[in-house]
């Protein structure tokens, strides 16, 4: 049996954070979303943790081995404590790619027994970034199809300003 951890803030989720996980739900027979609820990377986010992880589940429901979790200690710790051998991300960029490769080194030192597995990014969604559609959002561009439709639904309500 194997297992896998997809972990990010998911702030929002978006459509490239679904097809990753889609295509990890296809490659392990279990796959835990992890949400970081205590990222130091980044900045406090727009939605509660409770919210995310509601976000993943609606949009994953089809998927009978994909369940979602909130963490907030190290992803190799939190790898361990559900049984993962990997953790699973997605690639969009080169800058992706620096960054992982950071991580990867990281989490190998604190882990060897946990590989990083990286998927990337489906062409569609090789520009998509949760930080992106916030600013879409915020400004009335257009996040359909980028996003689940609860999501939009909740970005416009949280983000939309009038336009001057």
């Amino acid at each position: 049996m194997t297992k896998a951890v997809c972990p990010g803030s998911y702030d929002p989720v978006t459509n490239g954070h679904l097809d990753v996980i889609s295509r990890a739900s296809q490659l392990f027979d279990e796959v835990v979303v992890a949400v970081v609820n205590a990222s130091v990377r980044k900045s406090r986010p727009l939605f509660s943790a409770e919210e995310r992880v509601a976000f993943i589940e609606e949009a994953t429901a089809h998927l009978g081995n994909v369940t979602v979790q909130p963490f907030d200690i190290l992803v190799v710790d939190f790898a361990r404590r559900v049984g993962a051998d990997a953790i699973v991300k997605g690639l969009r960029a080169i800058s992706d790619f620096e960054y992982e490769l950071e991580m990867a080194n990281l989490n190998r030192r604190q882990a060897q027994d946990i590989e990083s597995v990286y998927l990337m990014a489906h062409p569609q969604y090789s520009f998509l970034s949760s930080s992106g559609v916030k600013e879409l959002a915020t400004f009335g561009g257009d996040i359909d199809g980028l996003v689940p439709e609860s999501v939009a639904r909740r970005l416009k309500e949280e983000l939309a300003r009038p336009r001057t």
